[in-house]
């Protein structure tokens, strides 16, 4: 039988230290010094992301599609010029011709038009539905930025406690082969130890594409390549929703789905009495200035020859008094659907509640799973040393403390995660309520640098 190998002694306080070592150093390598914080790339998405680039566009295009309906109210001044040549062969005045030139000018101002006034109304709330919709874009992008920059995050760390514990397995398939040499193991401890081995070495694989993947999404977000998040450091608190779920749920009145909606029932409600307004009548204020000349053997008798001016001012007056029953099918078109609108405002409330309900359960809950796998992390750690302790004195096997080794790196890898999750369900509760600023994005912004 071959001697065993000599090998340096090492306490086992190190020992027991050196998976933690090699997680904290892997880590560390994982994240630049020139990594990005949250607030930064939220930044750069604002400038790249499609999605809210065409948002905001459509915003801009809604204010001039206001400011074309207050024209409605404003005069309307044309210029009108022609010039026509006209010819006769009459048995009384013989063969005659005559050419006339003509320019002015044509103004018209609306004095009463209630249509057009409540037309004015509905663009103006367009434009608020716009803005509105921009808002919720922002969010939205926000939220996607912040999904994906945590998902790099856990994959990161996902990756970095793949890499422990295979680290850890292969110093204990080391040392099964070590004893089994020596006489002190069975094979079967080394089978086992190959096999947690060759299983970390697939999970460490599928880790590292995980990684890649989820880069690719962030950079996707923000047009930069090998974007670099900033890490959660273990110390860091992490913020709780001191209000009540009640509380949330009444700041959803101001979200910005809950505002289109009740926005959208406005309009639909000035639209019905718009409809009702094509009864009324229209007074409008029309003038006109005009040059023509006369030139030809016809021009005496139409006025003579040479240049004539013309001006005229006046109020037209239009009542609409059958219209085919146009307008009163309008009238309960329009109620038909402001019915609609005002339905489709209490779905929204009540849909826009519920996500925020949902959401507030899910931030209590992380919060509580969070202090549960803190917990877990410890009791698994010392766990893990007292395995390894009963395998070193003959009352476990190796198969227990590959168990226990698995079981500690599955819950830091959990506990890692549930971290990232708090954050982010703390950012899609305001999000669900419409409250989410970007200073909330510069608050979990600072949590996470101010961890490293």
């Amino acid at each position: 039988m071959p001697l065993p190998t000599t090998r340096p002694f090492m306490p086992a306080p190190v020992r027991r230290a050196l998976p933690l070592a090699a997680s904290l150093l892997l880590a560390a390598l994982a994240l630049p010094a020139g990594a990005e914080s949250l607030k930064e790339v939220v930044e750069l998405a604002r400038g790249y992301d499609a999605t809210y680039l065409a948002a905001r566009a459509s915003a801009e295009s809604t204010r001039y599609k206001s400011a074309q309906a207050e024209a409605l109210q404003r005069p309307n001044v044309g210029l009108q010029g022609g010039y026509t040549r006209s010819a006769s062969d009459t048995p009384l005045y013989g063969s005659r011709a005559n050419t006339a030139a003509s320019l002015g000018l044509v103004a018209s101002q609306p004095l009463y038009n209630r249509q057009n006034s409540l037309t004015i109304d509905k663009a103006r709330k367009a434009l608020d539905i716009a803005e509105a919709d921009l808002a919720s874009a922002e969010q939205d992008l926000s939220i996607r930025v912040a999904q994906a920059y945590f998902d790099v995050l856990v994959a990161q760390d996902a990756l970095t406690t793949a890499r422990a514990s295979k680290t850890a397995i292969s110093e204990q398939l080391a040392s099964a082969k070590r004893n089994f040499e020596v006489g002190t193991a069975t094979i079967t401890d080394t089978r086992e130890a190959q096999a947690r081995f060759d299983l970390a070495t697939a999970q460490e694989i599928a880790a590292d594409n995980d990684l890649r993947t989820k880069r690719l999404a962030l950079d996707q977000l923000v047009g930069r390549v090998n974007v670099q998040p900033q890490g959660l450091g273990a110390p860091t608190a992490l913020p709780v929703p001191a209000e009540g779920i009640e509380s949330w749920v009444e700041k959803t009145e101001d979200s910005p789905s809950v505002r289109k909606a009740r926005l959208a029932y406005e309009i639909a409600r000035l639209e019905t009495r718009r409809t009702e307004a094509g009864n009324l009548p229209t007074v409008d204020l029309q003038g006109q200035l005009a040059t023509t000349n006369n030139r030809g053997s016809a021009a005496v008798s139409s006025g003579g020859a040479g240049t004539t001016t013309s001006n005229s001012i006046g109020v037209t007056v239009k009542v609409p008094l059958y219209t085919g029953q146009a307008i009163q099918n309008q009238v309960r078109e329009a109620v038909s659907l402001e019915e609609k609108a005002r339905n489709d405002l209490e779905a929204a409330r009540r849909a826009v509640a519920q996500v925020t309900r949902q959401v507030f359960f899910g931030v209590q809950s992380g919060a509580a799973q969070v202090k549960a796998l803190e917990a877990a992390e410890t009791s698994s750690r010392l766990a893990l040393d007292a395995t390894k302790l009963g395998y070193k004195v003959g009352v476990r096997v190796n198969l227990d403390v590959l168990n226990a080794q698995t079981q500690l790196y599955s819950t830091q890898r959990d506990l890692a995660k549930a971290r990232y999750d708090v954050l982010l369900n703390g950012l899609k509760l305001r999000q669900a309520a419409g409250v989410l600023a970007p200073t909330d994005i510069d608050t979990v912004s600072s949590l996470l640098g101010a961890a490293r």
